[in-house]
């Protein structure tokens, strides 16, 4: 029976990439001198540290834009507020990875709703979706793609 998984994942290796060209480019530009700006990454966490929330937004567009010409899809990341203590602002960005549980939820809900004939099963942080036709796992690609989600999906494991 074909079949295919739904995943969320993002590549750590350009995640760190964009952030060592963020941080090459910090230090190269007029308006951070003399400032200790910086992203520090570590596993599923990006840390943005500046001297204000104005410079805090300044790292954060090279850093979206650096991802995005690496090919890192930027819905995948989620901000948190921006903490100022002292003469410091920092900000926390989450790499989201997988699918939690609400999201796979809504995925076999709506895949339900449409009518389609095949099946959705939550496994761990993917969904798998499978059914007789070629034709109908096609169509619930295009419904996954259209649908608003918030989180970036690939579809992987296209089996016959």
């Amino acid at each position: 029976m074909p079949s295919f998984d739904i995943v969320s994942e993002v590549d750590q290796h350009e995640v760190a990439n964009a952030v060592d060209q963020t941080n090459r480019e910090i230090s190269t530009r007029f308006d951070f001198k003399g400032s200790d700006a910086k992203v520090g990454h570590s596993e599923l966490l990006l840390t943005l540290e500046a001297e204000s929330e104005f410079q805090i937004g300044q790292i954060r567009d090279v850093l979206l834009q650096k991802m995005a010409k690496r090919g890192v899809d930027v819905a995948a990341l989620q901000d948190e507020t921006v903490e100022i203590s002292g003469s410091r602002a920092r900000q926390i960005i989450r790499v989201r990875q997988g699918i939690d549980q609400d999201t796979a939820r809504k995925i076999v809900k709506l895949v339900k709703a449409s009518k389609l004939k095949v099946q959705a099963a939550i496994q761990a942080d993917q969904v798998r979706i499978s059914g007789k036709k070629r034709d109908d796992l096609q169509q619930a690609i295009s419904l996954l793609k259209d649908a608003k989600l918030g989180l970036p999906f690939q579809y992987v494991n296209f089996r016959d």
